[in-house]
């Protein structure tokens, strides 16, 4: 196209993508795609408040879509704002390319003003490819491969573009020496297992009398395959955290998420297996998995280099979940004993009763449990929810009871604070015809959730279902780092690191023309549940919740036990508050009826 600059071509290159939205934030660094983006025709640009909003809404897309998620950023510090984002990504493996701007090539080397070394800068988070884009003719082929690498790697990836370069008229790739011609699109293929193993994987699993499975995000779409095989072998299914929404937890055998965060039907089913297969799943905790020994055991992962990790398996399928576990059920032999299974559903559903309870137990002013517990009875079908790092991540993990449908996923590997509010924007860009619900706690909310208010009121109303609930668990506490003070360090609580300041959320976002709702009783919970969920517009639900509920693992051990002990030894002052909420939370898994 006769007079087409850089940036102009790079906008329809996005849109031969399909890529339709890019999250970011603009500066002089990247004016030349600014200016093109004013002409219209691009990819739609959603302004974030800062550019780590950005990349955490990239994130989000990506994951609830499945699409590359693209952000975009200024020279220097805008680059570097990207970073915390770009790492979330890296480290959930998901495909997110970054698009950066530069000092004009003049005035590189010349210590010229936010002039930084962006190739060295992003080494490492996107170290499957990061490309500075010096000629007009090197544009189409940077940005495809980091389009196709990002898919295939799911992985970020980087394009910076020196700021003159941007406004260069563009010249497509020649058809001569060291010139690199490129194309559009990519037919994914759909690995498949090597037989000779998927049958020794049979031999193994069909020889097992007790059989858990761990699946991870990986299995997402395997779901109807992933409930033949478990149903076949008897097993428990096991979720990590980024696999919650892998399978419904309405399953009765599905015993929920494992680790830190878990349930006790998953830590006990991986206790006492003497079979184990593990699909899509990088879970990293070992002393989580079975005693090296106690079981034998099975991977299917579609990532080579993340296969035979974590547990000495006998067995690794290098496939994508869906085709192994499809060629692994006719080699499968039904278990005609059902005495796991059972055993299995038995424990699943006391838990959910003793969860209930848990929920339900006196708190001041507000159980944080009840409010996950509230939402949970109530979640729609096609919902999406994010969580935030932080207790809001325990109480996502343990006490929401994800229907079909329904997805989720918070910053899994990375957990960084602050992802909650972006990723349900991210969501929403992606889906804006589901409902979105954020779970945050007020540390959060206060480092990046209340900024990011201000990007949902001014988008929500171009989305086709305006509800989105961002949920404060407002207790003027970082309660995360002082429940890990306390169990993992015998600690007391430190005041002047753990206090927060006190905000009126629920002022700030009606300021913002946001629904807002005060919740300082738990009995009233659930009307602000409802009015939030059938709302014609976004909703912040501000709920003061007790700092000393403890987000107690169902299988603490003895020394976390003894050291929140010496931490009300050393003089917290907060410890007869917390040791009588553990002993009123942790009775409802003794009381008669929960435990057998």
């Amino acid at each position: 196209m006769a007079g087409q600059n850089v940036a102009e071509f790079l906008l329809e290159r996005l849109k031969a993508w399909e890529v339709k939205t890019v999250f970011g934030y603009p500066g002089d660094g990247i004016n030349g795609i600014v200016t093109a983006l004013g002409k219209g025709g691009g990819p739609r640009f959603v302004q974030a408040r800062h550019e780590e909003m950005a990349a955490f809404e990239a994130v989000a897309y990506a994951k609830f879509t499945g699409d590359v998620g693209v952000c975009m950023a200024t020279s220097g510090p805008g680059a570097i704002h990207l970073l915390n984002g770009l790492y979330d990504a890296k480290l959930d493996h998901v495909p997110v390319v970054a698009i950066v701007g530069q000092a004009a090539r003049t005035s590189m080397g010349g210590s010229f003003q936010q002039e930084v070394d962006l190739p060295t800068l992003f080494k490492d988070v996107a170290s499957d490819y990061v490309q500075l884009v010096t000629v007009p003719e090197q544009l189409p082929n940077v940005l495809d491969r980091a389009i196709r690498i990002a898919h295939a790697r799911r992985a970020p990836t980087a394009v910076i573009i020196p700021s003159d370069v941007q406004e260069l008229e563009y010249s497509a790739p020649t058809h001569a020496m060291k010139m690199v011609p490129s194309s559009l699109g990519a037919a994914w293929p759909e690995v498949e297992p090597n037989m000779d193993a998927i049958r020794r994987a049979a031999d193994l699993l069909n020889s097992g009398t007790q059989v858990a499975m761990l699946i991870g995000q990986g299995a997402r779409h395997a779901a109807a395959e992933v409930q033949e095989v478990a149903e076949l072998l008897g097993a428990g299914v096991a979720k990590a955290l980024l696999g919650k929404d892998a399978l419904p937890d309405t399953l009765p055998f599905v015993t929920g998420s494992i680790g830190l965060l878990g349930t006790r039907p998953s830590y006990e089913m991986m206790r006492d297996c003497d079979t184990l297969l593990t699909v899509g799943s990088s879970f990293p905790y070992a002393n989580y998995f079975p005693e090296p020994g106690k079981a034998r055991g099975v991977q299917i992962d579609v990532d080579p280099t993340m296969i035979g990790l974590r547990y000495p398996y006998e067995v690794n399928i290098v496939a994508d979940g869906g085709a192994a576990l499809r060629a692994l059920i006719p080699l499968l032999e039904r278990k005609e004993d059902r005495s796991w299974r059972g055993d299995i559903e038995g424990k699943v559903s006391r838990w959910w009763e003793t969860m209930r309870d848990e929920a339900m137990v006196e708190a001041d002013p507000v159980n944080p449990l009840r409010v996950f517990a509230e939402c949970s009875d109530r979640l729609p079908a096609s919902a999406i929810v994010a969580a935030d790092s932080g207790s809001a991540a325990n109480w996502y993990a343990r006490q929401l009871r994800f229907p079909s449908g329904v997805r989720g996923s918070l910053s899994g590997n990375l957990a960084t604070m602050g992802p909650g509010v972006p990723y349900a924007i991210g969501a929403k860009f992606g889906h804006p015809d589901r409902p979105v619900i954020a779970f945050e706690g007020d540390g959060a909310m206060q480092m990046n959730g209340l900024a990011e208010l201000i990007t949902i009121a001014r988008y929500w109303q171009e989305w086709e279902d305006p509800r989105l609930v961002v949920v404060v668990l407002h207790n003027n506490d970082l309660n995360q780092v002082t429940w890990e003070l306390r169990a993992f360090s015998g600690s007391p609580i430190v005041p002047m690191t753990q206090e927060l300041p006190d905000v009126d959320y629920a002022s700030f976002a009606a300021g913002l023309g946001l629904g807002a709702i005060s919740v300082d009783r738990p009995e009233t919970l659930g009307s602000a549940w409802d009015e939030a969920l059938t709302a014609t517009r976004p909703y912040v639900l501000d709920v003061r919740t007790d700092p000393n509920v403890p987000p107690i693992p169902p299988h603490a051990t003895l020394e976390q036990a003894m050291n929140a002990a010496k931490s009300a030894l050393r003089g917290d002052p907060n410890a007869w508050d917390y040791i009588k909420e553990g002993l009123k939370t942790k009775a409802q898994e003794l009381l008669p009826g929960h435990r057998k």
